[in-house]
């Protein structure tokens, strides 16, 4: 092309078809498409627009409340609910695996603690012989436990001794003497004095019942019991001084309620009046003390130890023996080291019996002494036969109130 030096590929400025394309006079050619862009001119202060307001949520809300309805056209479905999101607020958190693993672990362990501890208990129970041979009374319906409290010193230190007021040993000889029966009825707990006077088998005349132990330990005792009363002994439980301590211990103390200041040296007793904790050892001289009743004697003391036996049956099974390990270990420990059993007690009978002696407390059982005529403890022969065929018949839910008393005397 004429004008543009070779290998130029812009048009040369002097030609005239393109001197409107630098600033000349000359127009472009009509057919060119090549056109200058329209310069746009910048809005003004008074061309500003201003953003239309939005209108406020309660504002918008009652125009919607002032608009009217729509009917839903015909074949219309509302979209299902959404279900929340995981975190949501709706939705109850979720412990994280590993945690809850571990919570599961924490409660079989403590099950099976819990199953553990008295099977293992059970093998410290001393066994001993305890029922007679020969001729015994047949099966009877219901269970009767024999519940021996020893007064034998052998379990104690010389230090314990001195603590406790026990003095030293003066022959084996039965402090408590108790029959628990259990059936349809209410459990019973009834007292037999140990200064009843009765026929021994194999002994000339009469003695007191609590010399049969010092004569032919647990299994003349049993004899002797089922020839004065016809009532079957089915299990047989003993108790030393040693062990009575360290169960209540074992407790943290329980409750008793004396009716009127107590104050015995021989028990090192010296408690006032009214319901107060009390520790083994004091518990020991409550149950132990008849001198400090000079109208009631034995027949009070009697009553004491029921109530003792009852306070400790109630706080064994309270929860919070359940929930306090040591407790519950101190417990069963202290029980295996105080009790001996007849030989053909099972652990599940024995564990039956812990059971009941925590429902004989007058609100749950009958709690009552043998039936007597006079404070020298002589037995009431119409009412004691009357108590023992109930008994015999597990029937002690038909007990009359008034043959059933705390001191075994009739109500005046």
């Amino acid at each position: 092309m004429a004008g543009r030096p070779p290998g130029k590929g812009g048009p040369e400025e002097g030609t005239p078809e393109y001197d409107w394309l630098y600033g000349g006079t000359g127009a472009p050619p009509p057919d060119d498409a090549t056109r200058t862009v329209p310069q746009m001119s910048r809005p003004g202060p008074e061309e500003t627009r201003v953003m239309p307001a939005m209108s406020r949520p309660d504002q918008a809300r009652g125009d919607r409340e002032q608009a009217p309805l729509r009917e839903p056209s015909p074949g219309y479905a509302p979209p299902p609910p959404s279900s929340p999101e995981r975190g949501s607020r709706g939705r109850r958190p979720r412990l994280p695996r590993p945690r809850l693993r571990w919570i599961v672990w924490a409660l079989l362990l403590w099950l099976v603690f819990l199953v553990a501890v008295p099977f293992w208990a059970w093998t410290k129970v001393s066994k001993v012989e305890a029922f007679p041979d020969g001729e015994r009374p047949a099966e009877q319906p219901g269970t009767t436990y024999l519940l021996v409290g020893s007064d034998s010193r052998a379990d104690l230190t010389e230090e314990q001794r001195r603590e406790l007021g026990t003095g030293g040993d003066v022959g084996q000889r039965t402090d408590t003497i108790m029959l628990l029966h259990t059936g349809r009825g209410p459990n019973l707990l009834m007292s037999i004095p140990r200064d009843s006077i009765v026929e021994i088998p194999g002994r000339e005349g009469t003695d007191k019942i609590n010399a049969a132990y010092a004569y032919g330990g647990p299994a003349l005792l049993i004899r002797t019991i089922e020839q004065n009363t016809g009532i079957r002994v089915d299990d047989y439980v003993e108790i030393g001084f040693g062990g009575f301590v360290g169960m209540v211990d074992a407790l943290g103390g329980i409750e008793i309620c004396p009716t009127n200041a107590m104050k015995d040296p021989d028990a090192n007793l010296d408690i006032p009046e009214g319901c107060q904790e009390a520790d083994g050892g004091t518990a020991l001289g409550y149950a132990r003390s008849r001198k400090t009743s000079a109208q009631l004697g034995d027949v009070k003391r009697a009553q004491h130890q029921r109530e003792v036996v009852s306070a400790i049956g109630r706080e064994a099974v309270s929860p919070w023996t359940v929930v306090n390990p040591v407790r519950y270990y101190r417990l069963a420990m202290a029980s295996s080291r105080s009790f001996d059993v007849g030989e053909g007690t099972s652990a599940l009978s024995l564990g039956r019996f812990a059971f009941a002696m925590t429902r004989v407390d007058g609100r749950n059982g009958l709690t009552c002494g043998v039936p007597i005529r006079d404070l020298a403890v002589t037995w009431d022969e119409p009412r004691s036969q009357e108590m023992f065929e109930h008994i015999i018949d597990d029937d002690t839910e038909g007990i009359p109130e008034g043959l059933c008393t705390p001191s075994g005397l009739p109500r005046p």
